[in-house]
């Protein structure tokens, strides 16, 4: 008959309550599964959370994002526009309300010229100087009955552009800068001025009685020739 000899059975340390549970390696282990357990918890709420969103409110919709920017462009363009409107207004000639297209006289002070109100302040042979055609200084003529010329005279020499004053010793205009001379009617009898002093109408509006300064279109009464300045 066959016999059977028994060993004693040594508890595993994994299994047993002093040596396994209380150890430092079971201890991290056990702590390291529960940490993970938690991220991947915390993980699914997030992607549940995320997942709740509907698409279209994450993403703004083209048309009101379209709306938004005319609005904002609107707003921008408005106050732009309120300023640049007056800016370039300032650089338009004011015209003459009537009388060919021409521009108002204006005096030193840039107020608009009445004619006889300048006639009463201006005595006969006077020569003035008033604001003209695209802003060049032109002489006003009164004449010797007191009436005003039918013409202005361009006060800028025709040689390099000084302002010729009137000379009423002399009775002509002298230019200071290099001595060119004009008679009094502002043609040219004294180099090294090439030519003539350009000439305007000047005009009454019959409305207004405002002075009105037009182009000289036709033949220079003073030398019989075409006008050059035109």
């Amino acid at each position: 008959m066959a016999s059977f000899t028994v060993f004693p059975v040594t508890p595993s340390p994994l299994c047993s309550s002093k040596n396994g549970m209380n150890s430092p390696s079971q201890a991290a282990l056990i702590k390291c599964m529960r940490s993970s357990h938690l991220v991947q918890k915390e993980n699914k709420m997030r992607v549940s959370c995320m997942a709740s969103i509907p698409a279209d409110d994450r993403v703004p919709d083209m048309g009101k994002r379209e709306l938004m920017n005319l609005l904002l462009l609107g707003a921008i363009s408005l106050p732009s526009a309120g300023m640049l409107l007056p800016y370039a207004a300032f650089f338009v000639p004011p015209g003459a309300g009537g009388a060919g297209g021409g521009i108002v006289a204006k005096d030193a002070l840039g107020n608009d010229i009445l004619a006889d109100v300048w006639i009463k302040n201006h005595g006969p042979g006077d020569r003035t100087l008033a604001q003209g055609l695209k802003g060049d200084p032109t002489y006003l003529v009164v004449e010797n009955d007191r009436t005003l010329a039918t013409y202005g005279i361009n006060a800028v020499c025709t040689h390099l552009g000084c302002v010729v004053p009137w000379n009423t010793a002399e009775n002509k205009f002298i230019c200071p800068c290099h001595g060119s001379q004009y008679n009094n009617q502002g043609r040219v009898v004294r180099g090294p001025a090439p030519l003539s002093l350009a000439l305007a109408h000047a005009d009454v509006d019959v409305d207004s009685g405002k002075v009105v300064f037009v182009p000289w279109v036709e033949t220079d009464f003073r030398t019989g020739e075409a006008p050059w300045w035109a």
